[in-house]
């Protein structure tokens, strides 16, 4: 039974398997089944593949070399640039193991999808390492940590205020006592006249000559 290009079945299910071993051991930062899963299956599938003559000595460091820059991404504040550069290795000498060309490339992307759809499934009964707290957002921006939207002061609309700096477009008035900072509806607005708050936007607060006709 064949897959894209005329690649077995087999072939692609263990590089599915590798990735799927790479992302857990990317959650669970050392738990150690995601190592062993992963060697058995790379062993399984470089090994059939030397045997055919696809793989070298090369290929296996490259992929080597992956492994090991993943690894030190866990350790060492690099920012991303060793787990890119060891991704780039495992992809780059997975690709050469299939055979070098387009339809390796076609199973290569079979594999990524199915290891992404099993590791969706059970991404959730895993605990999480640092490494993957470095690469997924885990913080919310919610009202109970203290983040809050642009407050809208509605409160101002129709309030009067005298300028407390040239407004041109911009400046500010003193409402309370307190400096607000508005944007003129279009005319220049000189320090000290008064204004009319005409509309609020989130944090944009409008403003006119208090004198001026209303539109």
């Amino acid at each position: 039974m064949d897959v894209i290009g005329g690649l077995p079945v087999l072939q692609v299910l263990l590089v599915a398997v590798i990735f799927l071993a790479l992302l857990m051991e990317i959650k669970t930062g050392g738990m150690g089944l995601g190592v062993l899963l992963g060697l058995a299956a790379a062993g399984v599938f470089f090994g059939s593949q030397y045997v055919k003559g696809l793989v070298s000595l090369y290929h296996v460091a490259i992929f080597l070399v992956g492994i090991l820059c993943i690894a030190a991404e866990a350790l060492l504040p690099t920012m991303g640039l060793l787990g890119g550069l060891g991704v780039a290795a495992l992809l780059y000498s997975v690709i050469l193991a299939l055979g070098g060309d387009f339809n390796a490339v076609y199973a290569l992307l079979a594999a990524a999808v199915l290891a992404l759809a099993v590791f969706a499934l059970i991404v959730k009964r895993l605990p999480s390492s640092r490494l993957w707290k470095k690469v997924v957002l885990q913080d919310e921006s919610t009202s109970a940590r203290g983040y809050v939207s642009a407050e809208e002061r509605l409160g101002l609309l129709g309030r009067e205020a005298r300028v407390l700096t040239d407004v041109r477009p911009a400046g500010s008035i003193l409402v309370d006592g307190v400096p607000v900072d508005v944007v003129s509806e279009g005319a220049y607005i000189e320090k000290g006249e008064r204004v009319r708050v005409v509309a609020v936007h989130g944090s944009r607060v409008v403003v006119r000559k208090a004198d001026a006709p209303e539109e």
